[in-house]
């Protein structure tokens, strides 16, 4: 895999401000313990204002370039080249199944895109997996013709330049937006291509809403990772888990507790700072690379807006989780079996509020096992058998999870679990924690 064990911060720029500014987060990212800063589109957009409507791929977002001297590409990247000094590698979007319906491809490249019966240009929209009744369709974007492509050598040589023009102000990373909406066979062509002028480059698919035909046509693509949907798990039924090992033949995944399409955590949590602690730690467990997006550490409560979002947003934070974030970041940094896509587990019976999850490695020894309270009471005298549950004494088994109180001494031990409260246990010895 391209991308080392990906610990990826979102930093929006709509968030963050105009380029310059952006280089003030960089530190404060470091420092948590991510090892890539992505950052969403920043290109011109269309007449909707929205970031995910690009209308120019080489030109910039006003906001973005405000008191930026000279040329744009120059102040990008000495953006890269200050990640690359706090020692984040850095990823941009790739939005290339559409483009905004006033884009400049329109007037130059028209046998590019989808059109209706009419002869009109298609625009984009997405059927809820819960209820094909409901569509939503973006009129604001222009659907590029992929299925098949009307000039496959054309639409291929314009992406790779774009992506090549990219590569060269710094960018190593490429988030594939709505990747499932291409052919996996333009995205293999397109990867390898790619890796031909930059071979470390990492790409990630973002696979959110797609069905299981659609994902597995990216399979011979050459993805470093596919977005996952664990997010919305209730611990309790069985799709999250059954998709997990489906989607591991295909490429590691990328966990989040929220991204810039979802509401925050905490607002949907009501509060909630155990639940919102619990996601993370769940990222952490779960998924071969881990997503925060920017404001998350602060609790801030509104959702990123691809139009709205301001930097004055950032002065709403509600607390700060800096700390935690750094220790669970540490954590998937020295523990090797939460770096790997392993198998994973269920040792509880479906229904229990207790859920027990057990994931092991195929590449490293040791295992890690997860207990996690899927609810908002209080669950007391949780039974521990270390031997069945770890195949170790329990002098053998590590607590991971920060925070956590003492774990008592014995091969079966009782615990209590506060709300939405979510351990870590290693299997293997002790690691370097400290």
């Amino acid at each position: 895999m391209n991308c080392r064990t990906p610990l990826i911060y979102n930093l929006f720029p709509l968030l963050a401000g105009a380029m310059p500014q952006w280089q003030d987060h960089l530190e404060r990212i470091a420092g948590m313990g991510f090892n890539w800063v992505y950052v969403n589109p920043f290109h011109y957009p269309g007449f909707s204002g929205s970031l995910y409507a690009v209308k120019d791929y080489y030109s910039f977002h006003p906001n973005f370039i405000a008191g930026v001297e000279g040329d744009p590409f120059q102040a990008l990247q000495q953006f890269t080249q200050a990640a690359r000094n706090q020692g984040l590698a850095v990823m941009m979007d790739l939005v290339l199944n559409h483009t905004a319906s006033d884009a400049l491809l329109v007037e130059q490249h028209p046998e590019w895109y989808a059109r209706n019966q009419d002869g009109s240009i298609k625009h984009p929209s997405c059927i809820d997996p819960a209820d094909a009744s409901k569509v939503t369709v973006w009129g604001d974007l222009a659907e590029l013709e992929f299925w098949p492509p009307p000039d496959p050598d054309g639409l291929l040589s314009f992406f790779l330049e774009v992506v090549s023009r990219y590569v060269e102000v710094g960018f190593t990373g490429f988030r594939c937006d709505a990747a499932y909406k291409v052919p996996g066979d333009f995205w293999a062509k397109l990867i390898k291509r790619t890796r031909k002028i930059a071979p470390e480059v990492c790409f990630v698919a973002e696979t959110l809403g797609c069905r299981l035909p659609e994902i597995k046509q990216l399979k011979k693509a050459g993805f470093d990772l596919l977005y996952n949907s664990s997010k919305w798990w209730d611990f309790q039924a069985p799709w999250c888990l059954e998709q997990y090992r489906a989607n591991r033949k295909i490429a590691p995944s990328l966990s989040f507790p929220e991204t810039h399409d979802t509401p925050r955590l905490i607002t949907e949590a009501h509060g909630s700072l155990e639940v919102v602690k619990q996601r993370y730690l769940f990222a952490v467990f779960f998924s071969a690379g881990l997503l925060l997006p920017m404001g998350f550490e602060y609790g801030l409560p509104q959702k990123l807006h691809v139009v709205h979002t301001r930097p004055e947003d950032w002065q709403k934070k509600q607390y700060d989780l800096t700390e935690f974030i750094t220790r669970a970041n540490r954590l998937k940094r020295i523990c090797p079996v939460l770096q790997d896509e392993g198998p994973i587990k269920r040792l509880s019976r479906s229904g229990r509020p207790v859920v027990m999850l057990r994931k092991t490695s195929g590449t490293h020894p040791g295992q890690v096992l997860a207990v996690i309270n899927a609810t908002l009471e209080t669950q007391t005298g949780v039974r521990l058998d270390w031997p069945k549950l770890l195949g170790q004494p329990g002098t053998g088994v590590q607590e991971l999870t920060p925070e956590a109180p003492p774990l008592p001494p014995g091969d079966v031990v009782k615990v209590d679990l506060g709300p939405a409260a979510l351990r870590l246990f290693y299997g293997n010895g002790i690691l370097p924690l400290l």
